[in-house]
């Protein structure tokens, strides 16, 4: 059981943004460059005031110039033992019974923003990018699919946790459009393949986590050690073209239909504020080789929920709380972090067992995360199970898979003994192909 405690500050109840939370990001407010803040509940406090005013003098950072950066890199490779005093000071100074920065009328003055004025950026710079593969039903369902259910799982999948690496540099944050990406594809009743915008746009429902401490070539981290390497998690929608995937991606991956764009939220949420939601894994069947074994409890019990926002065609209405939402969106799915096979220490331990060396600021996403029933998948390739099920819009419109000016919508948030800490949202509003 945690402590109960409170904030000064105004935190609804259904707020992703409790005091149990602060989360790190990069923000801009239209007068100054971006720098980094956290957030409580609908307020975005900025971290360099803090600095300025001294809240952080006495925390061993030799430069504090780390709070002052258009990204958390520099911060995060201060190592967890900082960081993580950073944030129990910021949790101390918003304490209800601590009056210290409530009673410093500058500093509030010049510290706190309304969430809805500030503009959020990527949280990280992102050197490098890999995704993994490591939802056991997403792969099923994938195989089911394509090959057979009796063959639906490759040989190696419960042997060693999948992935390829992928683009960093069209990792986006939330609320950036993303271009209908153009390619080849390859339709059934042609000899020959064509050009042209996908025709199978589709989400992938995903969570990724930020790499937190740097590692040297040749170097392997250990899975005992590997959550010492993971600062935090975010949001990861990696956006997939279906059609070109499937022209391309034999013999080495997928290529183009992966690399147009993947939209990450814009708060890191470390794995500090998760401790309470953590939770038990599968029973892996076989038993795994001694490098990927783990003691303890390596998953979470984190809720993912997808929204469709259909565009050209919004209604707002006014719920009970005057907030705006439209008629013409719909939730697509719920499914849960628990829900993976492999753990994120099992990612980080295999990706490095070769000496690969990683950097602060890498992101590793999860791939595709699909729960037990149709309502828990995480794609639209499982959701309308490849185009045979259409998802039918509260318009009335039919969607097989993503159209131009729709918004995917993703949420996450865990919440145990009336705790709550969250993710916000990740969306991404599909455009039209450039020409």
């Amino acid at each position: 059981m945690v402590k109960e405690v409170q904030s000064w500050i105004k935190v609804e109840n259904e707020s992703d943004f409790s005091i149990y939370n602060i989360p790190f990001g990069i923000f801009s407010d239209g007068k100054s460059d971006p720098r980094p803040a956290t957030r409580l509940g609908d307020t975005v406090v900025d971290l360099s005031v803090l600095a300025d005013f001294g809240y952080f003098d006495d925390l061993e950072i030799d430069d504090l110039s780390v709070f002052y950066q258009p990204f958390l890199n520099d911060f995060i490779a201060l190592g967890k033992q900082i960081t993580g005093k950073v944030r129990s000071r910021i949790i101390a100074l918003f304490l209800l019974e601590n009056v210290d920065l409530k009673e410093n009328k500058e500093a509030c003055e010049l510290a706190l923003f309304k969430a809805e004025d500030v503009i959020m950026h990527m949280p990280v710079r992102v050197g490098n990018y890999t995704d993994f593969y490591a939802s056991e039903q997403h792969a099923y369902n994938v195989g089911v699919m394509f090959r057979d259910p009796k063959n639906a799982l490759l040989p190696n999948w419960k042997h060693i946790p999948v992935g390829y690496h992928g683009r960093a540099s069209s990792i986006v944050v939330s609320g950036t459009p993303i271009y209908r990406p153009k390619g080849q594809t390859k339709p059934d009743d042609l000899e020959n393949p064509v050009f042209g915008p996908t025709k199978q746009l589709d989400f992938e429902l995903e969570m990724g986590f930020i790499v937190g401490r740097s590692t040297v070539l040749g170097d392997s981290v250990k899975i005992a050690e590997a959550e010492d390497y993971i600062f935090g998690l975010v949001l990861f929608n990696d956006l997939s073209a279906r059609d070109i995937q499937k022209w391309e991606y034999v013999p080495l991956g997928p290529f183009l239909s992966k690399n147009f764009g993947s939209v990450i939220s814009p708060w890191i949420v470390t794995l500090e504020a998760l401790e309470p939601f953590r939770t038990s894994g599968p029973v892996q069947i076989p038993e795994v080789l001694p490098y990927l074994q783990y003691e303890g409890k390596k998953h979470f019990d984190i809720n993912l929920q997808v929204s469709l926002e259909i565009g050209n065609s919004q209604l707002p209405t006014h719920n009970s709380n005057s907030r705006l939402k439209t008629q013409n969106s719909k939730l697509l799915s719920s499914s849960n972090l628990k829900y993976l096979y492999w753990n994120f220490a099992q990612m980080l331990a295999h990706h490095t067992v070769n000496g690969c060396n990683m950097e602060v600021g890498d992101i590793c996403a999860s791939g595709t995360i699909s729960g037990p029933d149709e309502g828990a998948y995480g794609s639209m390739l499982e959701l309308a199970w490849k185009g045979t099920k259409p998802i039918i819009m509260p318009d009335g419109s039919s969607r097989k898979f993503i159209e131009d000016h729709d918004t995917i919508i993703m949420k996450g948030f865990a919440e145990k003994d009336g705790i709550r800490v969250g993710f916000g949202e990740c969306r991404a509003k599909i455009l039209p192909s450039k020409l």
